[in-house]
């Protein structure tokens, strides 16, 4: 613990206002009693207006509401409570269009106070600009869920996906479908015309699901040129169309045809894995019945 008795009063206000990251005392029942710091100008502005405001006067209710939580989980706690949260042109009053598009993702660290200010409970809240780390986290997880080549979602990310809709399903008998597809003939392009166009032949596949599909619809590339693709909230009689357009489209526009396995989450299954049995033997039903077709199981 530093010795104050060492600075002047002018010398602790220099310090505290010296702070690169904003520093408000708020009470428990959301007034900005003071500002400190903040001065790394890169992340934030000048927020000594804020002193005397409430939180009702700054955000709009929903977040107003949240940090006032926040403050009264510090102040229960009476030790440091730390949260990430993020803020947004629509959170503050009187930005509208002239705030930032994109969320800025801030750590609060809330240390409860000993002492009364303006008569009432306290605590410092301090806010730490995280955004860059927030966003070099999604970008790892999103390349960690990312195929390279088709640029969907890889078999990590599906399984995950999978595992979501088949709770729902168990839970309150929400409808999901899953197509299983492979592209037909696909090791005579690889060994004809070489891996590239192989290659090329899976881009183009995966082009055509994110153009044709829904915007509900999740395709993934399981592996090699093996795709399946969730249909949430819709039945096989429902997906069976659906299904058919991505055929014809892909044949159309990607320079393949595709062999695929069509089912439905049903009531007696246990899990996910049985859903996506049924639609391989029905792939594999259409791939022993010519090709180029859709199997509903």
């Amino acid at each position: 613990m530093a010795d104050l008795s060492l600075f002047s009063n002018e010398q602790i206000a220099a310090l505290l206002s010296a702070l690169p990251d904003p520093a408000f005392i708020l009470t428990r029942s959301g007034r900005y009693a003071a500002v400190f710091g903040g001065t790394d100008s890169r992340y934030y502005h000048d927020g000594s207006g804020l002193v005397g405001k409430t939180l009702d006067d700054v955000l709009h209710p929903e977040k107003a509401a949240w940090f006032q939580a926040q403050v009264a989980i510090a102040l229960a706690s009476q030790g440091l409570h730390v949260v990430e949260y993020a803020l947004g042109r629509d959170d503050v009053k009187g930005i509208g269009t002239d705030g930032p598009e994109e969320l800025i993702w801030f750590e609060g660290r809330v240390q409860t106070l000993g002492y009364q200010v303006l008569e009432e409970e306290a605590v410092l809240w301090v806010a730490s600009n995280i955004t860059a780390s927030k966003k070099l986290e999604a970008l790892l997880r999103m390349q960690s869920e990312t195929d390279s080549l088709s640029n969907l979602p890889n078999r990590r990310k599906l399984m995950s996906s999978l595992t979501e809709h088949f709770e729902l399903f168990a839970r309150y008998k929400t409808p999901a479908s899953v197509l299983i597809f492979d592209i037909d003939h696909f090791k005579s392009i690889n060994d004809g015309q070489g891996h590239l166009a192989g290659d090329r032949t899976i881009a183009a596949t995966a082009d055509v699901c994110r153009r044709e599909l829904r915007a509900t619809d999740f395709p993934a590339r399981l592996g090699g040129d093996e795709f399946v693709v969730l249909m949430p909230h819709t039945d096989s009689e429902q997906a069976l169309p659906i299904t058919e357009r991505l055929r014809q489209r892909i044949a159309e526009q990607a320079g393949a045809t595709i062999s695929g396995g069509l089912s439905e989450m049903t009531a007696g299954d246990l899990s996910y894995e049985e859903v996506l049995k049924r639609a391989d033997d029905a792939l594999y039903c259409a791939k022993r019945d010519g090709r180029n077709r859709i199997v509903r199981s």
